[in-house]
């Protein structure tokens, strides 16, 4: 006696598609959550990692720039000539640089010493990155003659800056110049932009972007040597 096959189909079990193995052993849901896991951690590198408080047209820095472009390109003031007051114009009215207490910075009170001015931003964040050389570098040569006046550009508030200032105690003079006239006058597009001047007043070097220590003290010794 023979036996008959039987008609009813085998039924082979269903697999949840996200569960098929894509790569090795691996599913498409366990892929698919590992990317997005990559994806999350990238956006919370952005977010944490990028400045606050960037005014518009700023560029961001490719990682590791010493400098940061916040206008278009000017050919800067020449080597050799005699730097402008700390004075701008902005909306049609004179600006004069004053500190975070109000009080005006002028170079003429300066004359007779060497005067480094330092263009740079809270939210910058190779000027944030330069700050330890800056205030190591007045330590430095504070008694001997050095003048140091950070000049802060497109900020808020004072008391940003004064946050700041208070945070890495910096001792060197700070300017605040919100309207960025100072900086225009100073023919600046990038920060941090760094002017070395002489005795006399006398633009003796112009730096884009950041200035490493051993840079900034042979600029310096230099200045003061004459």
């Amino acid at each position: 006696m023979t036996t008959e096959p039987d008609p009813t189909p085998v039924q082979t079990p269903k697999v949840d598609r996200w569960r098929r193995p894509l790569i090795g052993p691996f599913t498409v849901a366990q892929v698919l959550a590992v990317l997005a896991s990559i994806a999350l951690s990238a956006l919370m590198l952005v977010v944490f990692t990028s400045p606050l408080n960037v005014p518009p047209g700023a560029t961001q820095p490719r990682p590791g720039s010493t400098l940061y472009v916040v206008g278009s390109p000017q050919p800067g003031l020449r080597v050799g000539e005699l730097a402008p007051e700390l004075v701008g114009t902005a909306n049609g009215q004179t600006m004069e640089l004053n500190d975070l207490d109000g009080n005006p910075i002028r170079l003429a009170d300066l004359r007779g010493r060497p005067v480094w001015i330092n263009f740079w931003a809270t939210w910058c964040p190779p000027c944030q990155e330069e700050t330890p050389v800056l205030r190591a570098v007045y330590e430095q040569y504070a008694d001997e003659g050095l003048a140091l006046i950070a000049v802060s550009v497109q900020e808020t508030t004072v008391e940003d800056v004064r946050g700041y200032v208070d945070r890495y105690d910096l001792g060197y003079t700070i300017g605040f110049d919100a309207t960025s006239a100072i900086f225009h006058t100073y023919q600046a597009f990038v920060l941090p932009t760094q002017v070395f001047i002489d005795r006399d007043g006398v633009v003796r070097e112009v730096i884009l972007g950041a200035v490493t220590r051993a840079g900034a003290e042979r600029i310096i010794s230099g200045l003061l040597a004459e």
